[in-house]
């Protein structure tokens, strides 16, 4: 076979299919893996969990959910747990001697005592609040908090400055993957935020947990639970639904790679065109052997194309072990479970003997065409 004797020629041009085909595997591979673990952590995180919060007023103002809104949602017969926040006007620096215009993003928030279990946020440092703490100057850190205000473990006398005193810092939370808000908030008891802080006392997050098969029938009835008079103030959520709206939205971002990819496959076409107009050339005289001895034109033209197709459908397979090979190893360092579409393998694989049919054609024509007598004819 022709191939064999420009080994080196061809394997450079399958290359370039393989690095296309690669690159288009690895992008779906990659894709459908980390959309699979992010399902699977959502769903250890469960699906059932609800927020309430204000939204806004007939008159454009910011509405408020009334102070009795979490214990009228728990008269609610599927709903399993509530728990609520309240947002103060405090902010929280490390020291007084920080600017009051440096609030790094932080809220002072009033917390309920089981927010934690609502929200599956566990506390990485210290403890959570209790019924005791909770009437004290001392507060609990959400994991983006903490880095903020430069505190990386807790130490027995540790403290802020929150709305211009001191409060103690009795622990630090980890990331709460259903509850993003809450690792950039400080947390501290109803009580204290009343006492010390001035605060209303009305809720602004609602977290309501409910059983799952009635998860879309609370979801119907929480607005005018919450709010009877005022219904449509009130703004009802399901975090692990935005969770996965919003990795829908980051998958559409790899129409761009696979863009990338389709590049470098129609570059690696160019270059098996490009071998076989070569290979042409170079087999003037097996072309004018092979047609003299009684080949026909259609012989020769399957002859070439046979050869473009089977160099980049080698190319195609390489690259398809090389993106699954990436994508294997990326989805292990990250915990994932490796998930390659077949559209993926199928169409990278499809699409590569499409290129190498497409660009062995004119070859395969050009050679087809040559005459015995021109094609024996010594250069």
């Amino acid at each position: 076979m022709g191939l064999r004797t420009r080994r080196m020629r061809a394997a450079l041009s399958a290359l370039g299919i393989a690095i296309g085909v690669a690159a288009m595997v690895a992008v779906m591979g990659l894709s459908a893996s980390s959309q699979a673990g992010l399902l699977a952590e959502i769903d250890k995180l469960g699906t059932n969990l609800l927020t309430i919060a204000p939204g806004q007023t007939m008159g454009g103002s910011d509405a408020k959910l009334p102070y009795d809104a979490p214990a009228m949602i728990a008269r609610i017969g599927p709903v399993e747990t509530v728990q609520h926040t309240g947002k103060t006007k405090a902010d929280a620096f490390r020291n007084p001697y920080i600017p009051s215009i440096n609030t790094n993003a932080l809220t002072v928030n009033a917390a309920s005592l089981d927010l934690p279990a609502a929200v599956r946020a566990t506390v990485a440092q210290g403890r959570y609040l209790n019924a005791a703490t909770a009437e004290q100057p001392v507060a609990v850190l959400g994991s983006a908090a903490a880095g903020r205000l430069g505190i990386a473990r807790i130490h027995p006398g540790a403290r802020i400055w929150v709305g211009g005193q001191w409060f103690y810092v009795a622990g630090i939370l980890d990331p709460a993957a259903l509850a993003p808000e809450i690792d950039s908030s400080v947390l501290i008891g109803y009580p204290a935020a009343r006492k010390y802080l001035h605060f209303d006392g009305h809720p602004s997050t609602v977290y309501v947990r409910a059983q799952t098969d009635q998860v879309e029938a609370v979801q119907k009835v929480l607005a005018a639970t919450a709010n009877p008079e005022h219904a449509g103030e009130v703004s009802v959520s399901r975090p692990s639904a935005a969770l996965v709206a919003r990795a829908a939205a980051r998958s559409a971002l790899n129409g761009l790679f696979l863009g990338l990819g389709a590049v470098a496959l129609l570059v690696g076409g160019i270059g098996v065109a490009n071998t076989m107009v070569i290979s042409v050339l170079e087999r003037r005289s097996e072309i004018g052997l092979r047609r003299s001895l009684g080949a026909t034109r259609g012989h020769i033209r399957l002859q070439f194309l046979s050869e473009a197709i089977l160099l980049a459908a080698l190319g195609g397979a390489a690259g398809v072990a090389m993106g699954a090979i990436a994508t294997a190893i990326y989805a292990a360092v990250k915990g994932w479970a490796t998930v390659i579409p077949p559209l993926a393998w199928l169409g990278g694989l499809g699409a590569a003997i499409a290129i190498g049919a497409i660009a062995g054609l004119l070859p395969a024509l050009r050679a087809a065409r040559m005459q015995p007598t021109e094609a024996l004819r010594t250069v």
